[in-house]
């Protein structure tokens, strides 16, 4: 079983489909890195050697934030936008749709589900 950033990659699926299990690579960046590295998309990935899994390896490395990283990279930028007190921070502290969407009759998944109202006797 391959292992990359600290992922373990599924077996018996191409390795194209993948390196898509790792946290910041989708499809073109996974095409990108197979063509860097010479490998074949429909190959298995339990059919890699030990020589392509170190080149993917140092290939993603090198040129990509991925996992970890990128997880604490992206709660720091958001952090940053609470900090700083700006329209986006305040949504994203209130628990709110940040993007401009309709908070009427919508947003169920952002705002979690309804509070239902107690009537008083």
């Amino acid at each position: 079983m391959a292992r990359i950033a600290g992922v373990d990659l599924p077996r018996n699926k191409r390795i194209i489909i993948g390196l898509t299990y790792i946290f910041g690579i989708g499809n073109n960046i996974s095409k990108k890195i197979l063509d860097e590295a010479g490998i074949d998309y429909s190959l298995k990935t339990d059919d890699l050697t030990d020589k392509d899994i170190t080149s993917i390896r140092a290939i993603i490395d090198a040129k990509f934030t991925v996992e970890g990283d990128l997880r604490k990279e992206q709660s720091m930028n958001v952090k940053m936008l609470m900090d700083l007190g700006n329209y986006r921070g305040l949504r994203h502290r209130k628990g709110l749709p940040v993007r401009g969407q309709r908070t009427s009759t919508n947003a169920r998944t952002r705002k979690g589900p309804k509070r239902i109202k107690i009537k008083k006797k």
